[in-house]
Protein backbone atom coordinates (compact mmCIF):
# COMPACT_ATOMS: atom_id res chain seq x y z
CA UNK A 1 0.00 0.00 0.00
CA UNK A 2 1.41 3.86 -0.87
CA UNK A 3 2.59 5.89 2.26
CA UNK A 4 1.19 9.50 1.39
CA UNK A 5 3.59 11.99 1.51
CA UNK A 6 3.32 15.79 1.84
CA UNK A 7 5.72 17.18 -0.14
CA UNK A 8 6.78 21.15 1.91
CA UNK A 9 8.44 23.77 -0.33
CA UNK A 10 8.66 27.13 -1.13
CA UNK A 11 8.05 29.16 1.84
CA UNK A 12 8.34 32.78 2.59
CA UNK A 13 12.26 33.04 3.21
CA UNK A 14 14.70 35.16 1.58
CA UNK A 15 15.95 30.72 0.14
CA UNK A 16 12.32 30.18 -1.45
CA UNK A 17 14.11 29.51 -5.00
CA UNK A 18 16.46 26.86 -3.73
CA UNK A 19 13.43 25.01 -1.88
CA UNK A 20 11.13 24.83 -4.88
CA UNK A 21 14.22 23.58 -6.71
CA UNK A 22 14.82 21.04 -4.45
CA UNK A 23 11.50 19.94 -4.10
CA UNK A 24 11.35 19.47 -7.86
CA UNK A 25 14.28 17.43 -7.80
CA UNK A 26 12.79 15.49 -4.75
CA UNK A 27 9.13 15.27 -6.53
CA UNK A 28 10.64 13.39 -9.91
CA UNK A 29 12.99 10.65 -7.96
CA UNK A 30 10.47 9.67 -5.25
CA UNK A 31 9.35 6.03 -6.72
CA UNK A 32 5.91 6.56 -7.17
CA UNK A 33 5.29 2.85 -6.62
CA UNK A 34 5.43 3.48 -3.19
CA UNK A 35 4.32 7.27 -2.32
CA UNK A 36 1.38 9.20 -3.30
CA UNK A 37 3.00 12.52 -3.45
CA UNK A 38 0.77 16.08 -2.42
CA UNK A 39 2.50 18.78 -3.01
CA UNK A 40 2.14 21.48 -0.76
CA UNK A 41 3.47 25.30 -0.33
CA UNK A 42 3.70 26.97 3.09
CA UNK A 43 3.19 30.68 1.40
CA UNK A 44 -0.27 29.72 0.27
CA UNK A 45 -0.99 25.66 1.19
CA UNK A 46 -0.88 25.64 5.29
CA UNK A 47 -4.78 25.69 5.65
CA UNK A 48 -4.97 22.41 2.99
CA UNK A 49 -2.17 20.84 4.70
CA UNK A 50 -4.24 21.14 7.94
CA UNK A 51 -7.28 19.84 6.34
CA UNK A 52 -5.41 16.91 5.12
CA UNK A 53 -3.49 16.25 7.84
CA UNK A 54 -5.18 12.38 9.05
CA UNK A 55 -4.72 11.32 5.17
CA UNK A 56 -0.73 11.81 5.26
CA UNK A 57 1.69 9.36 6.86
CA UNK A 58 4.75 11.45 6.61
CA UNK A 59 6.60 15.23 5.75
CA UNK A 60 9.75 15.60 3.80
CA UNK A 61 10.28 19.10 4.78
CA UNK A 62 12.14 21.15 1.73
CA UNK A 63 11.89 24.34 3.69
CA UNK A 64 15.52 26.76 4.10
CA UNK A 65 15.49 29.59 6.70
CA UNK A 66 13.29 30.86 8.70
CA UNK A 67 9.73 29.36 8.77
CA UNK A 68 10.64 26.45 7.21
CA UNK A 69 14.27 25.02 8.90
CA UNK A 70 13.75 26.74 12.24
CA UNK A 71 11.52 24.43 14.09
CA UNK A 72 7.72 26.63 13.31
CA UNK A 73 6.51 23.75 10.43
CA UNK A 74 8.41 20.65 12.39
CA UNK A 75 6.47 22.10 15.19
CA UNK A 76 3.05 22.32 13.45
CA UNK A 77 3.77 18.93 12.17
CA UNK A 78 4.02 17.52 15.88
CA UNK A 79 0.58 19.29 16.76
CA UNK A 80 -0.91 17.75 13.37
CA UNK A 81 0.85 13.98 14.54
CA UNK A 82 2.83 13.81 10.88
CA UNK A 83 6.34 12.44 10.94
CA UNK A 84 8.81 14.29 9.52
CA UNK A 85 12.07 13.76 8.49
CA UNK A 86 15.28 15.55 9.72
CA UNK A 87 15.89 17.51 13.63
CA UNK A 88 13.02 18.25 16.04
CA UNK A 89 11.41 21.31 16.67
CA UNK A 90 14.63 22.43 18.98
CA UNK A 91 17.51 20.90 16.95
CA UNK A 92 15.85 22.80 13.94
CA UNK A 93 15.61 26.30 16.09
CA UNK A 94 19.08 25.50 17.36
CA UNK A 95 21.10 24.97 14.45
CA UNK A 96 19.16 27.96 12.51
CA UNK A 97 20.15 30.18 15.02
CA UNK A 98 24.21 30.35 13.96
CA UNK A 99 25.02 32.29 17.90
CA UNK A 100 22.89 29.55 20.07
CA UNK A 101 24.72 27.56 17.60
CA UNK A 102 28.47 28.32 18.71
CA UNK A 103 27.45 28.18 21.91
CA UNK A 104 26.64 24.49 22.20
CA UNK A 105 29.97 23.84 19.55
CA UNK A 106 31.72 25.44 23.00
CA UNK A 107 29.92 23.57 25.19
CA UNK A 108 30.67 20.26 23.58
CA UNK A 109 34.22 21.50 23.06
CA UNK A 110 33.92 21.42 19.50
CA UNK A 111 36.43 24.01 17.64
CA UNK A 112 35.00 26.84 16.03
CA UNK A 113 36.52 30.16 14.97
CA UNK A 114 36.46 33.31 17.54
CA UNK A 115 33.41 35.35 17.14
CA UNK A 116 31.20 38.44 18.17
CA UNK A 117 27.58 39.08 17.92
CA UNK A 118 25.96 42.42 18.01
CA UNK A 119 22.28 43.41 17.78
CA UNK A 120 20.84 46.39 14.83
CA UNK A 121 21.22 49.22 18.59
CA UNK A 122 24.35 48.23 19.72
CA UNK A 123 27.63 50.66 19.19
CA UNK A 124 30.01 49.07 17.59
CA UNK A 125 33.99 50.14 17.85
CA UNK A 126 35.40 48.82 14.33
CA UNK A 127 38.73 48.81 15.57
CA UNK A 128 38.27 46.88 18.65
CA UNK A 129 36.82 44.34 16.85
CA UNK A 130 39.36 43.98 14.95
CA UNK A 131 41.80 44.10 17.32
CA UNK A 132 40.02 41.29 18.90
CA UNK A 133 39.18 38.91 15.97
CA UNK A 134 41.31 40.27 13.54
CA UNK A 135 41.25 40.59 9.65
CA UNK A 136 39.71 39.39 7.66
CA UNK A 137 36.62 39.08 9.50
CA UNK A 138 33.66 37.25 8.48
CA UNK A 139 29.78 39.11 8.78
CA UNK A 140 27.00 37.01 8.28
CA UNK A 141 23.00 37.36 9.37
CA UNK A 142 22.74 35.34 13.01
CA UNK A 143 19.56 33.66 11.33
CA UNK A 144 19.65 32.58 7.79
CA UNK A 145 21.24 30.65 4.97
CA UNK A 146 22.83 30.28 1.72
CA UNK A 147 25.10 32.80 2.83
CA UNK A 148 22.60 34.83 1.90
CA UNK A 149 23.80 38.69 3.51
CA UNK A 150 27.41 37.26 4.59
CA UNK A 151 30.75 39.11 3.49
CA UNK A 152 34.12 38.97 3.88
CA UNK A 153 35.79 42.03 5.40
CA UNK A 154 39.74 42.76 4.80
CA UNK A 155 39.82 46.05 6.27
CA UNK A 156 37.78 47.78 9.74
CA UNK A 157 36.43 50.28 7.13
CA UNK A 158 34.42 47.97 5.32
CA UNK A 159 32.90 46.78 8.82
CA UNK A 160 30.18 48.82 9.22
CA UNK A 161 29.12 48.32 5.02
CA UNK A 162 29.02 44.74 5.92
CA UNK A 163 27.04 44.69 9.56
CA UNK A 164 24.03 46.73 7.53
CA UNK A 165 23.92 44.10 4.26
CA UNK A 166 23.85 41.25 7.33
CA UNK A 167 21.14 43.40 9.18
CA UNK A 168 18.89 43.32 6.19
CA UNK A 169 18.80 39.87 6.88
CA UNK A 170 18.21 39.48 10.96
CA UNK A 171 18.13 42.05 13.75
CA UNK A 172 21.14 39.97 15.73
CA UNK A 173 24.67 39.96 13.38
CA UNK A 174 27.58 37.30 13.28
CA UNK A 175 31.11 38.41 13.45
CA UNK A 176 34.04 35.74 13.48
CA UNK A 177 37.39 35.53 12.39
CA UNK A 178 38.25 34.53 9.02
CA UNK A 179 40.18 31.40 9.03
CA UNK A 180 42.22 30.40 5.50
CA UNK A 181 41.83 26.85 4.50
CA UNK A 182 40.56 23.62 2.79
CA UNK A 183 36.89 24.10 3.26
CA UNK A 184 35.03 20.99 3.44
CA UNK A 185 31.91 19.11 4.72
CA UNK A 186 30.49 16.12 6.69
CA UNK A 187 26.89 14.39 6.54
CA UNK A 188 25.39 12.48 9.09
CA UNK A 189 22.87 9.63 8.40
CA UNK A 190 20.66 8.15 11.50
CA UNK A 191 18.56 9.18 14.55
CA UNK A 192 20.71 7.13 17.24
CA UNK A 193 22.82 5.19 15.21
CA UNK A 194 24.95 7.78 13.83
CA UNK A 195 26.38 7.01 9.83
CA UNK A 196 29.05 9.13 8.80
CA UNK A 197 29.05 9.78 4.84
CA UNK A 198 32.18 10.38 3.10
CA UNK A 199 33.53 14.28 3.42
CA UNK A 200 33.42 16.81 -0.03
CA UNK A 201 36.21 19.07 -0.15
CA UNK A 202 35.03 22.63 -2.20
CA UNK A 203 37.04 24.41 -4.00
CA UNK A 204 35.08 27.39 -5.21
CA UNK A 205 35.45 29.39 -8.28
CA UNK A 206 38.72 32.17 -8.42
CA UNK A 207 36.02 34.40 -9.35
CA UNK A 208 34.19 33.74 -6.00
CA UNK A 209 35.54 34.91 -2.82
CA UNK A 210 33.89 32.64 -0.93
CA UNK A 211 31.06 29.59 -1.43
CA UNK A 212 28.08 32.25 -1.73
CA UNK A 213 25.00 31.85 -3.20
CA UNK A 214 25.89 31.63 -6.81
CA UNK A 215 28.38 28.90 -5.93
CA UNK A 216 26.33 26.95 -4.20
CA UNK A 217 23.69 26.60 -7.26
CA UNK A 218 25.12 27.14 -10.04
CA UNK A 219 26.41 24.25 -11.50
CA UNK A 220 29.69 24.13 -13.10
CA UNK A 221 30.82 26.84 -10.91
CA UNK A 222 32.41 25.06 -7.68
CA UNK A 223 34.96 22.10 -8.01
CA UNK A 224 33.54 19.72 -5.38
CA UNK A 225 35.77 16.49 -4.69
CA UNK A 226 34.42 13.79 -2.92
CA UNK A 227 35.69 12.13 -0.96
CA UNK A 228 37.55 14.49 0.03
CA UNK A 229 41.68 14.58 -0.79
CA UNK A 230 42.67 14.68 2.98
CA UNK A 231 44.70 12.16 5.18
CA UNK A 232 42.64 8.90 6.75
CA UNK A 233 43.58 10.88 10.09
CA UNK A 234 41.49 13.53 9.46
CA UNK A 235 38.96 12.41 7.84
CA UNK A 236 38.23 10.52 10.78
CA UNK A 237 38.86 13.72 12.71
CA UNK A 238 36.23 16.07 10.35
CA UNK A 239 33.82 12.86 10.36
CA UNK A 240 33.69 12.84 14.71
CA UNK A 241 33.16 16.73 14.83
CA UNK A 242 30.38 16.46 12.07
CA UNK A 243 28.82 13.71 14.24
CA UNK A 244 29.65 15.70 17.68
CA UNK A 245 27.98 18.74 16.15
CA UNK A 246 24.67 16.86 14.87
CA UNK A 247 24.25 15.55 18.78
CA UNK A 248 25.27 18.66 20.08
CA UNK A 249 22.34 20.50 18.46
CA UNK A 250 20.28 17.57 19.07
CA UNK A 251 19.46 16.76 15.67
CA UNK A 252 17.97 13.39 13.93
CA UNK A 253 17.39 12.08 11.00
CA UNK A 254 20.44 13.66 8.70
CA UNK A 255 22.93 17.02 8.99
CA UNK A 256 25.76 18.42 7.22
CA UNK A 257 28.26 20.38 8.91
CA UNK A 258 30.71 22.83 7.31
CA UNK A 259 34.39 22.88 8.22
CA UNK A 260 37.40 24.36 7.40
CA UNK A 261 40.86 22.29 7.34
CA UNK A 262 44.03 24.24 8.32
CA UNK A 263 46.98 22.41 8.45
CA UNK A 264 46.00 19.94 11.08
CA UNK A 265 43.49 21.99 12.77
CA UNK A 266 39.28 21.58 12.01
CA UNK A 267 37.33 24.17 12.54
CA UNK A 268 33.40 23.94 12.18
CA UNK A 269 31.78 26.62 11.13
CA UNK A 270 28.10 25.63 11.02
CA UNK A 271 25.48 22.70 10.88
CA UNK A 272 22.24 22.39 8.00
CA UNK A 273 19.31 20.61 9.63
CA UNK A 274 17.80 20.61 6.19
CA UNK A 275 20.73 20.11 3.50
CA UNK A 276 19.73 21.24 -0.20
CA UNK A 277 17.77 18.58 -2.51
CA UNK A 278 19.08 20.21 -5.77
CA UNK A 279 21.15 18.78 -8.59
CA UNK A 280 24.33 20.17 -7.09
CA UNK A 281 23.35 19.59 -3.74
CA UNK A 282 26.04 18.37 -1.66
CA UNK A 283 24.41 15.77 0.82
CA UNK A 284 23.08 13.86 -1.83
CA UNK A 285 26.66 13.65 -3.73
CA UNK A 286 28.08 12.26 -0.21
CA UNK A 287 25.51 9.50 0.01
CA UNK A 288 25.69 8.84 -3.58
CA UNK A 289 29.73 8.06 -2.63
CA UNK A 290 28.64 5.56 -0.11
CA UNK A 291 26.67 3.55 -2.40
CA UNK A 292 23.12 5.06 -1.70
CA UNK A 293 21.04 6.94 -4.62
CA UNK A 294 18.89 9.20 -3.88
CA UNK A 295 15.79 7.83 -3.89
CA UNK A 296 16.80 4.90 -1.68
CA UNK A 297 18.06 8.38 0.02
CA UNK A 298 14.59 9.82 0.44
CA UNK A 299 13.39 6.01 1.33
CA UNK A 300 15.56 6.45 3.90
CA UNK A 301 15.09 9.55 5.54
CA UNK A 302 11.40 9.10 5.27
CA UNK A 303 12.02 5.77 7.16
CA UNK A 304 14.05 7.75 9.99
CA UNK A 305 11.38 10.42 10.35
CA UNK A 306 8.60 7.45 10.61
CA UNK A 307 11.02 6.26 13.07
CA UNK A 308 11.50 9.32 15.47
CA UNK A 309 7.84 10.02 15.34
CA UNK A 310 6.52 6.83 16.96
CA UNK A 311 9.38 7.57 19.77
CA UNK A 312 7.54 11.15 20.85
Amino acid sequence: MKKTIALLCGGISSEREVSLKSGRQVLESLDKEKYEVRQYDPQSDLPRLVGDASRIDAALILLHGPYGEDGTIQGLLELLDIPYQGAGVLGSALAMNKLATKQMYERWGIPTPPYLAARRTDSVDADQWVQRLGLPLVVKPVIGGSSIGMTIVRAPDQLGAAMAKAFEQDHTVLVESYVQGTEITGGVLGNDRLESLPLIEIIPDPHHEFFDYEAKYTAGITQEICPALISPALTEKAQTCARMAHQALFCKGYSRTDMILRDEEIFVLETNTIPGMTPTSLFPQSARAAGISFGRLLDRLIELGIEAHGKR
